[in-house]
């Protein structure tokens, strides 16, 4: 007699036992089918196109959400106090250039 091991991996009796084999059969085809879309699913996740479009979709998302307030206006205050230090980085690296 062989102890059998139920799903959370605990030998025991199965939560099947009793039932049917044309219930078996069902319980058995459904967890391929479930299984067999688990790993479609990944495997479309897994896809270089697909990564590189949620992954640009993600920076999209994070720069709307720096440069636009939730009420969808524009961020001005952020976006004059990035300007003003690229003016700054530039002119510093102008400056160092001419001192050459």
């Amino acid at each position: 007699m062989s102890a059998q091991v139920n799903g959370d991996g605990a030998a025991g009796k199965s939560d099947l036992d009793g039932e049917s084999p044309a219930a078996l059969e069902q319980a058995i085809q459904d967890r391929r089918d479930h299984l067999a879309a688990t790993i479609d699913e990944l495997t479309s996740r897994a896809k270089p196109k697909e990564i590189a479009r949620r992954s640009a979709a993600e920076a999209q998302r994070r720069f709307r959400t720096l440069t636009h307030g939730p009420d969808g206006q524009l961020r001005t205050e952020r976006l004059a106090a990035v300007a003003g230090a690229v003016a700054v980085v530039g002119g510093v690296l102008i400056f160092l250039r001419r001192r050459r």
